[in-house]
């Protein structure tokens, strides 16, 4: 794959890490493919890596690459036909009086404070717990593509933030926090409806929402959008209710 700007093409390379812990199976080694240089990753580029199961953490693009496991399966939604079930809708509804913001990706330290307190309760003891302003930057304000910031506020008090990519086919749903004390609140429910609205209104016409881990309770939930697609064998296919 190259890349090419003002000046001549840059070639895109990939490697493969060592093998680490995985974050979603207990006692399973992963590894990723990496895209290199991250700097000839632009927004363009960046579109048909995600279309490849590619994400990003930072300015980090890469997708699994384990070598004897195949469990995490990139996952879209294609807005035109998506309806959402009873409960999504009694969220949506719920939630009406969410205010929603579009940001750049700037610090902001209630958003930070946010971060850290839905880390700790929802990731206590994982790496991310106990991220200080740095890897929060890193992880959140850095990115080479087009990205924003969604901030959810429900009577003025900050309950939600949503990491937004725009694609030239789609939003891609980097990573979202909220308010752990909320956890029944039906936030994250929320946040992809309003993200599948925000796509309609762009006439994008899909939803990139990561990965979906049929054995990984925080990753199974994205079945329950329907129709989801899957990435598979190199193409784009329904995925199976109930799969």
């Amino acid at each position: 794959m190259s890349h090419r700007d003002a000046g001549p093409a840059v070639a895109i390379h990939f490697y493969a890490t060592a093998p680490y812990a995985c974050s979603y199976l207990d006692g399973r080694q992963a590894r990723s493919q990496v895209a290199i240089p991250a700097e000839a990753i632009d927004a363009a580029v960046y579109s048909q890596l995600v279309r490849l199961g590619f994400r990003r953490s930072g300015l980090y693009t890469y997708r699994p690459y384990c070598d004897s496991c195949q469990a995490c399966v990139p996952v879209r939604l294609p807005v035109a036909r998506f309806q959402p079930n009873r409960s999504q809708r009694r969220s949506w509804k719920r939630l009406q009086g969410m205010e929603v913001q579009l940001l750049p990706l700037e610090f902001r330290q209630d958003h930070y404070q946010l971060y850290h307190d839905y880390q700790r309760s929802r990731h206590a003891g994982g790496g991310m717990a106990e991220d200080n302003v740095q890897q929060y930057s890193e992880f959140i304000l850095k990115s080479g593509v087009d990205s924003l910031l969604a901030e959810f506020r429900l009577d003025g008090e900050l309950k939600m933030v949503s990491l937004i990519d725009r694609l030239a086919d789609g939003l891609s749903a980097v990573y979202t926090f909220y308010d752990p004390q909320d956890a029944q609140a039906g936030y994250g429910v929320f946040n992809v409806l309003w993200q599948v609205e925000l796509a309609r209104a762009w006439q994008l016409p899909y939803l990139y929402l990561g990965y979906w881990i049929a054995d990984c309770r925080k990753m199974a939930y994205k079945s329950q959008y329907q129709p989801l697609e899957h990435l598979h064998d190199g193409h784009w296919a329904v995925l199976p209710p109930g799969a």
